[in-house]
């Protein structure tokens, strides 16, 4: 495969011959045109705007770097660093709840979003047009794929109920009671789940989980409309101007619920847009062999640096082993420390004891203690900047995997440029691979592993008054709109590794949109062809 910059330079390469090409049978005409009228002083570049088309780019799209850029050197991606470090760089593993004086620290329980007190108002010559947030769904309990064989103690979830059901439209008469699952261990049924036992699903949002999901809400309903008066009032029509998606799994739709009543204090019946199963776009789910290849390919042993993080932990595997009875050829367990990770941290988030070792079915005193758990919290995050950032085919798999939820995103900013954008908000709640992709494609400076609730916002604003139009290049007809993008990422403008896009903070739009169309193609153009490997990515 080429590296990263040969793809560049055969990119730059295909696109200036291609519209040489297609300049030289555009001249003749031009030629005949300027000796008929001699009313126009053309020079090469005027031919510039009409190859757009063609070559699905901006006018000066060698300008618009595509190329992976690393992520900034930190004790997070220093595996050296992260072996002999104790905690977390200060993170917080424990707790939904960060004091005022410490909000942005890294809270991997209930990460840091927009809040009135930390926001920061642009210039009053900017005017908000459109907000697009995408979030990781908020704390919930263990995947049970991530349990133990045996765990030590029940995991109930008695303080809330899941409700299930269907209500038909246009009938008042028949209405259907409001039927919430209720978990329960049967006295008879002599087959017992692995793992976790309790009323619980696993996974499923917390009733903790669904409080910070209700303070999400309200604090984003705190800046859009009480500090910011972009979003309607609860009492107008907010329903015309907002609009929330979700992914096929539930635990999506629960964190919606209480979001939107945090935001509009309703319990309405609320739609919540979602696409069918096997080619969702937001978790994602839609089929690409490459980017999948590409991500096994940065998880093997062909790489490196994945192969050396595994031989390093093999002692702290054989602790995790032993404590947890899982079986050394667990391959789940041993590929990465997802499993792990998951399992340890949502006990800790929920106030839970870590595990000790069962022996005839009771704890001994051989238990994972706090600096094993951090071990592998340090671990967890290395890997996820190896997937997602510090492997150079990262940024490939990333925008192939998630090309289209981003041509989505684009389609939506070049429609508040045109004026045709009647929603004023969208809300997407999705997951951490989501939000992952995304942080890769935009290529952030320090990656991290997205921590519950952790959010992307987007921001695009109109620059009004007597204040200069951005020089940059064209973008599809925005005709030097003087539209502009912040990006903010745990409420602070995103830095991105990438020397065309930078600090995000007031991007002019025609640089972002040329940046995600380079690597997507408008409305998803390349996505199906770099995903089934006819493009070259």
């Amino acid at each position: 495969m080429p590296s990263q910059q040969q793809q560049k330079a055969s990119f730059v390469l295909t696109v200036a011959l291609g519209s040489l090409v297609f300049v030289v049978v555009l001249c003749s005409a031009f030629i005949q045109t300027q000796l008929a009228s001699r009313m126009w002083s053309w020079s090469m570049r005027d031919w510039i705007p009409l190859l757009i088309p063609y070559v699905g780019m901006t006018a000066n799209a060698q300008e618009i770097d595509l190329g992976w850029y690393p992520p900034s050197s930190t004790s997070i991606n220093n595996l050296t660093a992260v072996l002999k470090s104790q905690g977390v760089y200060g993170f917080v593993f424990n707790t939904s709840e960060t004091p005022d004086e410490q909000y942005g620290t890294y809270n991997w329980c209930n990460m840091p979003h927009v809040r009135k007190s930390e926001y920061v108002k642009p210039a009053d010559e900017y005017e908000l047009k459109y907000v697009e947030v995408i979030q990781r769904h908020h704390k919930r309990t263990p995947y049970a794929s991530n349990a133990f064989p045996v765990e030590s103690y029940h995991w109930d979830c008695d303080d809330q109920g899941l409700y299930y059901y269907g209500r038909p439209f246009g009938s008042d008469s028949k209405q259907p009671a409001q039927g919430f699952w209720k978990g329960y261990i049967s006295p008879i049924n002599p087959y017992t789940p692995s793992g976790w036992i309790g009323a619980c699903q696993f996974p499923q949002i917390t009733s903790a989980g669904l409080d910070d999901s209700w303070v999400h809400g309200q604090d984003l309903y705190g800046v859009y409309h009480d500090l910011l008066g972009f979003l309607p009032g609860r009492d107008e029509d907010w329903r015309a101007k907002v609009a929330y998606r979700v992914t096929q799994n539930v635990i999506t739709s629960q964190v919606a619920g209480m979001l939107i009543n945090g935001m509009w204090q309703t319990t309405d019946s609320i739609p919540l847009t979602i696409q069918g199963a096997g080619v969702d776009s937001l978790e994602p789910q839609y089929s690409c062999s490459v980017g999948s290849d590409l991500f096994d390919d940065i998880k093997s042993s062909s790489n490196a640096a994945w192969q050396n993080h595994l031989d390093a932990a093999v002692d702290l595997y054989s602790m995790l082993d032993n404590i947890s009875g899982v079986s050394p050829d667990d391959s789940g367990f041993h590929a990465s420390f997802d499993h792990y990770f998951d399992n340890l941290s949502a006990r800790q988030c929920h106030a839970k004891p870590l595990p000790c070792k069962l022996e005839n079915g009771a704890n001994s005193t051989t238990c994972v203690d706090q600096a094993t758990a951090d071990a592998v919290y340090r671990m967890g995050q290395w890997e996820y900047s190896q997937i997602y950032r510090d492997a150079s085919d990262s940024l490939a798999a990333s925008s192939t995997t998630y090309g289209v939820w981003i041509a989505e995103l684009s389609a939506h900013l070049r429609d508040v440029v045109a004026e045709k954008q009647g929603l004023s908000y969208f809300h997407n709640v999705a997951h951490d691979g989501s939000v992952s992709r995304l942080l890769s494609i935009l290529q952030v400076d320090v990656m991290v592993w997205p921590g519950m609730g952790s959010e992307v916002v987007f921001e695009m604003y109109k620059q009004n008054g007597d204040a200069p139009v951005s020089p940059e290049p064209q973008v599809e007809g925005t005709n030097g709109s003087g539209f502009f993008v912040r990006v903010l990422f745990g409420g602070q403008p995103l830095k991105s590794s990438n020397p065309s896009l930078g600090l995000l903070d007031m991007v002019p739009a025609e640089t972002l949109l040329a940046y995600f169309n380079g690597l997507v193609g408008t409305d998803a153009s390349l996505v199906v062809g770099k995903c089934n490997g006819t493009i070259s990515v």
